[in-house]
């Protein structure tokens, strides 16, 4: 026997649509679990190989200040994919979030973020930039109340934060450690 849903039902719905599912196990035990559902998403990290720097985004992020009251935390720029491709999606997020207008991406991959709870599957990118592409000042979205602050850091302090388990955000691991894999030179002195 597979497993299957049985019926969902929704009890909020907004930026979020929470639900619970009713869900018949392969034993066909059946149970309750949790969904949370947004759509899928985008994380990049930009980095400038001439440089050896990143530009990242600090940004309040609820659950982490209701968990451990940590005000802000040090991210990739991220975003949820809306019209088009993952791809356009990162350049539209790059622009928006660090002001850059990203050409070049390399696929990573597009894993989901917390399966045992949410639906997102986020697809990560590594986009080389230089000093050209700055193209806007970043901080977000208007309207959308992010308050980004913008951060520009060498890769050596970047790689050096992954090393000191200081980078609580999965998704800027995730790619601070692809960067490092692929690309180990850019860490060199």
């Amino acid at each position: 026997m597979k497993a299957e849903i049985l019926s969902i039902r929704f009890v909020h719905e907004g930026w979020s649509r929470f639900g619970l599912a009713q869900v018949r196990l392969a034993d066909g035990a059946v149970v309750e679990r949790e969904i949370e559902d947004h759509g899928n998403s985008v994380g990049i990290l930009p980095y400038d190989p001439e440089r050896k720097v990143a530009t990242l985004v600090r940004e309040l992020r609820v659950p982490p200040l209701f968990t451990a009251g940590e005000q802000v935390q040090l991210e990739a720029p991220a975003g949820l994919i809306d019209d088009g491709t993952p791809e356009e999606n990162a350049r539209r997020e790059a622009l928006e979030e660090v002001g850059l207008r990203l050409h070049g991406l390399e696929f990573v991959g597009a894993a989901y973020s917390c399966a045992s709870l949410t639906t997102e599957k986020i697809h990560l990118y590594l986009a080389p930039y230089g000093r050209a592409d700055r193209a806007e000042v970043g901080g977000g979205a208007a309207g959308e109340h992010e308050n980004i602050r913008v951060v520009e850091m060498p890769l050596a302090e970047l790689a050096a934060l992954a090393d000191r388990a200081e980078i609580t955000d999965l998704k800027t691991l995730t790619l601070v450690l692809a960067l490092r894999a692929r690309h180990p030179e850019l860490f060199r002195a």
